[in-house]
């Protein structure tokens, strides 16, 4: 179980290496998105740098790095929990620091969120996706701020796992998600922080012009 467990979590960094948003630019531009923005090679920069159908691509392929994982982990490989879990935190960890970019990358929340549309039907909690999406969209109508609403949304997980599934290594594995993620996202906030004319800037995204950037996917 060891070596199966250790060849699903190797399975999951390989996905979540894979350089959907370096890809996409490449091909649209012929530009590395590494170069453009804030430089994150995530989705949302690709959406304010390239346009909106190369990210709807990276998006679709980010969410499916994180479904796969999970799904061969599970189905395939016939993992334990723990294992699945430890998979798809693989998955996140591979999009934050790419193999195949020199460990460069985006922020995850495209591969969390992929796995979870698996992992949490799976172990019989699918109504946690609706409090989850909840948690992003809520924030995301009053801000306009995808950074914040995310964020909200990891800090939700959490609790979302604890109250719903009542599974304590479910919880443990979504604080460790949560401190994965907001390791790549804390130098971008604290950058967009200072920048902020008015601190409430920060907070809600009043249609910045082309070119400011927060942090993001």
């Amino acid at each position: 179980m060891v070596i199966t467990g250790i060849t699903g979590i190797i399975i999951g960094y390989l996905l979540g290496s894979i350089p959907s948003a370096y890809i996409a630019t490449r091909i649209a531009t012929s530009k590395d998105i590494r170069q453009l923005g804030g430089g994150n090679v995530g989705g949302l920069n690709v959406f304010r740098e390239v346009g909106f159908w190369p990210a709807l691509a990276v998006g679709i392929v980010d969410l499916g790095k994180g479904a796969a994982t999970v799904a061969i982990a599970l189905w395939l490989l016939d993992l334990s929990p723990v294992w699945v879990m430890l998979s798809a935190l693989a998955v996140v960890i591979g999009h934050n620091w790419m193999l195949f970019l020199r460990f460069t990358g985006g922020k995850g929340m495209g591969a969390a969120l992929g796995s979870l549309l698996v992992l949490l039907p799976a172990y019989g909690y699918p109504q946690g996706l609706l409090f989850l999406f909840g948690a992003i969209l809520v924030p995301f109508i009053i801000t306009r701020n995808v950074a914040l609403s995310m964020g909200v949304s990891l800090l939700s997980l959490p609790f979302i796992t604890g109250f719903g599934m009542k599974s304590g290594m479910g919880t443990l594995m979504a604080i460790v998600l949560g401190l994965i993620i907001g390791l790549k996202f804390l130098p971008t906030a604290r950058a967009a922080w200072v920048k902020s004319k008015n601190k409430s800037d920060f907070i809600f995204d009043r249609g910045r012009k082309a070119g400011e950037k927060k942090a993001g996917d």
